[in-house]
């Protein structure tokens, strides 16, 4: 399930934007493969920050997990083209702020779709009593 729709997309632009982003073959109409593609880099993007707190990807997606999947998507669309307006540049670079700072636990989701917790500084040896060793071995 992706993190933002084209709905999603349409109430940030306006439907001639979006068509001027994905129309590649000059039909006048969105094409929805390269709005589709772009929000699954947004959401990957998104997963990739989210994956050492949250079990990805979300099951329940909050609002502003949807906003900032809209966002990026709106960025990379605008990357294919020549320039990234600055208000899109700015979006953008806000919403990776916020996925920095839920990674770094200074900012929570809401959801409850914790990671496994690991430390990450404990290490857990187990083996079986050793066959041979110096006292056995004595004698050859």
């Amino acid at each position: 399930m992706a993190y933002s729709t084209q709905a999603d997309i349409l109430n940030q632009v306006d439907l001639d934007t979006l068509v001027q982003l994905t129309d590649d073959e000059g039909l006048g109409e969105i094409d929805a493969v390269v709005l589709a593609r772009a929000i699954a880099d947004a959401d990957a993007t998104i997963d990739a920050y989210l994956q050492g707190r949250y079990s990805v990807p979300l099951a329940t997606v909050p609002d502003k997990v949807r906003q900032v999947s809209a966002d990026v998507a709106i960025f990379h669309l605008y990357s294919r083209k020549d320039a990234v307006p600055e208000n899109r540049r700015s979006r953008y670079e806000d919403a990776i702020g916020f996925l920095k700072a839920v990674a770094a636990g200074t900012i929570a989701l809401g959801v409850n779709s914790p990671a496994a917790e690991t430390s990450g500084n404990e290490v857990e040896v187990a083996s079986n009593t050793r066959i041979f060793d110096r006292d056995k071995m004595s004698g050859f």
